[in-house]
């Protein structure tokens, strides 16, 4: 697992080393994975974990919860990046990639234990929340918008109210009701639902 890249800034000096980094963030995954809190973790013992300085880490992280989020991006994957030729196909792919994100978060038991202790942290959630997931937002949206302006999607309907519509089921069965599946071909269902509900109504003087 490579470190992402950091959100700390960069001083001035030394060039930091990607080793380095990945062994922090390592480290720190280490000591979750065998049972630490996220509020029990602290600079002192993830340092002492990846056999370096505390200085080492403060050069790269001003504190706790920005090493923190690299951490959490750390199990990330990128999401998928929208074609550009079929509004449903990349509406798809964006569901596609949350219910596979759900299994893995299923089949992880550290990813189910980091996030779920992530929503006891306010800050760092929100922090997680205004980069990685307003990132997945935002191309979500492209998509919706470019939708309306092909003439497929109601240009009447709210693009955050329909950014949900399309998600909100997917992340239901994810989050909420985990017990449920999350079966193959559930993104197009979902998908297609959706379309059906939100797609123009047919002129009246079109051809029958």
């Amino acid at each position: 697992m490579t470190a992402p890249e950091s959100s700390a800034p960069r001083l001035r000096g030394r060039p930091r080393s990607p080793a380095t980094d990945a062994a922090i963030i390592e480290a720190a995954l280490r000591l979750l994975e065998e049972g630490a809190s996220v509020g029990g973790l602290s600079i002192e013992g993830i340092a002492r974990e990846a056999g370096v300085g505390k200085a080492t880490v403060y050069r790269r992280w001003p504190d706790k919860n920005a090493l923190l989020l690299d951490v959490l991006r750390s199990l990330e994957e990128p999401g998928p990046e929208p074609s550009g030729v079929s509004v449903r196909d990349d509406l798809v792919a964006i569901l596609e990639f949350m219910r596979r994100r759900g299994l893995a978060k299923r089949n992880s038991a550290l990813l189910r234990n980091v996030i779920t202790q992530m929503h006891a942290h306010l800050e760092l959630w929100r922090a997680y929340d205004e980069t990685v997931i307003e990132a997945r937002r935002t191309a979500l949206r492209a998509v919706l918008r470019r939708g309306q302006e092909t003439g497929e999607i109601r240009t009447d309907v709210d693009l955050e109210l329909l950014a949900d519509l399309f998600t909100g089921p997917m992340l239901s069965r994810a989050i909420l009701h985990e017990w449920k599946e999350l079966p193959e071909g559930l993104a197009e269902r979902i998908v297609d639902a959706v379309l059906h509900g939100v797609a123009p109504a047919p002129r009246a003087d079109a051809p029958g």
